[in-house]
């Protein structure tokens, strides 16, 4: 009886061992194309029903989402489908128009409905901001395998417009791998099977597109659609926005100097550059947009999004909510936090985050990378501060997220209404912009203020003309005077910047030496290259956008300046 126990034992090892070694490999590049390129682009209708009770409908070109849905206000609209996707919208212009956020993942997508009649709303919704669809219907999917036994996967698109798609939540249900776009919040199936990979997309619990992808060791090499884009010196063209244009010949420019500044572009002299803005005497004058980018689609910001949390704070002191710069950053945290503080942390003023300068070990256990990792076991605040203090709060300025981060998380404990929410209603609706997308940090629910945000470039061109102006957008004071000023001060300069920059309230300064004469500058700074540069001698704003995001040309937009825009603008 023991022999036979003792053969079958080693049979049943044997048989999984065999079973193990003929389990496929999945690891590596699985490529295929996406059957419809505007799927992603959603037409939404909300109808007015009885009471609290909307109609919903959310249609790409077929109806994928149609419900009855009941909102928590008699106020406002506000409902959810599956805990994943959120609306919350406010009738404006005497129920002439929805206005607010659809929710999605962790971006929070400012949409204008307009009213059609018969109580129904309609308007457009991208969340891949692309407004005439993808360019490009290549796909691939990267597999990896995991120490732990475990597949990972990260989805690519061939429009590289995209912000790019971040997966998390993986999990196996048998044959299948679920993941999250963490992001735009979509949700993701693949079946695997011996030879291909069968992918669907979903918004909540509802198929938007699928398809089959095989797998590829040639690499994979994605095609875009080509896009008729004519860059030239013609005046921009006028839009309602409350940007006047006029022509670059109205102001004297140097047309030819702009004209190579297109032709190296195009050449790819100058690579990635997706935009290019110039803004003189509060008038538009130059816009050229290059690989399918459009004035319509918001670009991703990354860090120059900082100066926009500086304005909101600025706001906030405007509106008394916060006191002073001086307030220290304990008083605003919750007591669950409260542990987290030592003598020296409760020193950390919010002019210190302002001014990089809290002494956090910003470029190690404070770091974006490292508290953003999603391998660290807490929450991204409690892993800031309970990161070490490197310096003195308010001596020292290493440039790190963390500190706008803070910021933001203090502005959202002294509100009465969400983060969002205000700085649409005090900044962004003043300056007219509406098209633009929010991020929020890991809560999902508050706007990180350590950059991320997505406006169109004539929109960004706006908000540095509000600076420009001192506070002021057609007429219309935004935010006092007496901040503008005190946000552009020079208070210290960013010890890890390569050229020790001086710094203000999120605002970098540098000087730009053109035909033996300086230029000073005061600008928002993100990693790819988004540039806003405020230039007061020349009453000047330009605003740049670009892709350079893995070939260290992210200072490429300052060359710009220098060796194009300023010799065209100066006489």
């Amino acid at each position: 009886m023991l022999r036979h126990i003792t053969i079958l034992v080693i049979l049943s090892f044997s048989f999984l061992s065999c079973a193990q070694s003929d389990k496929q490999d999945y690891q590596g590049e699985w490529v295929g194309f996406l059957p419809n390129k505007s799927s992603f682009n959603f037409n939404v209708s909300i109808e007015k029903l009885k009471n609290n009770n909307y109609h919903l409908t959310i249609a790409n070109d077929e109806i994928i989402i149609d419900k009855n849905l009941e909102s928590s206000s008699k106020d406002y609209i506000q409902f959810n489908i599956n805990d994943q996707l959120f609306f919350d919208l406010k009738y404006r212009q005497n129920q002439q128009q929805l206005t607010g956020f659809i929710k999605s993942g962790r971006f929070f997508f400012h949409v204008n409905l307009q009213n059609t009649g018969d109580n129904k709303f309609i308007g457009t919704w991208n969340p891949f901001m692309e407004d005439s669809g993808l360019q490009s219907d290549d796909i691939m999917l990267y597999i990896e395998n995991t120490e732990d036994g475990n597949l990972i996967s990260y989805p690519f698109l061939g429009d590289q417009r995209l912000r790019g798609i971040w997966p998390s939540g993986f999990k196996m249900q048998g044959n299948t791998l679920l993941f999250r776009d963490s992001n735009a919040g979509f949700n993701f199936r693949a079946k695997l099977f011996e030879s291909k990979i069968n992918l669907e997309i979903y918004l909540t619990d509802v198929l938007i597109t699928k398809t089959s992808l095989t797998h590829t060791t040639t690499g994979w090499e994605y095609k875009t659609d080509p896009v008729d884009q004519s860059q030239n010196t013609d005046t921009p063209i006028q839009l309602k926005d409350g940007w006047i244009t006029a022509n670059i010949n109205n102001f004297n420019f140097k047309k030819p100097e702009l004209i190579r500044l297109i032709h190296d572009i195009n050449s790819k002299k100058l690579v990635n550059t997706h935009s290019v803005l110039i803004a003189t005497k509060d008038t538009l004058v130059f816009e050229t947009y290059f690989d399918g980018f459009n004035y319509n689609i918001p670009h991703d910001l990354r860090s120059a999004s900082k100066s926009i949390s500086s304005a909101m704070i600025g706001i906030a002191i405007d509106d008394k909510i916060i006191q002073s710069v001086d307030d220290k950053l304990y008083d605003f945290l919750p007591q669950e936090y409260q542990h987290t503080k030592d003598s020296l942390k409760s020193k950390i003023s919010l002019k210190d985050l302002l001014t990089m300068s809290s002494g956090l070990d910003v470029n190690n256990l404070a770091s974006e990378d490292y508290y953003q990792d999603p391998n660290t076991p807490e929450s991204w605040l409690e892993t800031v501060l309970k990161a070490p203090m490197v310096k003195k709060p308010g001596t020292y300025a290493d440039y790190g997220s963390a500190n706008p981060f803070l910021l933001g998380v203090c502005l959202n404990e002294r509100l009465e209404k969400p983060l969002e929410i205000y700085m649409h209603e005090k900044l962004f609706a003043p300056l007219g912009i509406t098209n633009y997308i929010n991020q929020t940090d890991d809560t999902e629910a508050i706007p990180y203020f350590g950059g991320g945000m997505l406006l169109t470039p004539r929109d960004l061109l706006k908000f540095g003309q509000l600076y420009l102006n001192k506070g002021s957008w057609k007429g219309k004071r935004i935010i006092s005077e007496k901040w503008i000023k005190e946000s552009f001060k020079k208070y210290r300069k960013l010890q890890d910047a390569r050229d020790k920059n001086e710094y203000g309230y999120l605002w970098w300064h540098d000087t730009y030496i053109v035909n033996k004469k300086s230029f000073t500058t005061i600008e928002a700074r993100g990693a790819g290259g988004q540039f806003i540069f405020i230039i007061p001698e020349l009453e000047s704003v330009v605003v740049i956008t670009s892709g350079n995001f893995r070939n260290r040309k992210g200072n490429q937009p300052r060359t710009i300046l220098k060796e194009y825009i300023l010799p065209a603008i100066i006489n």
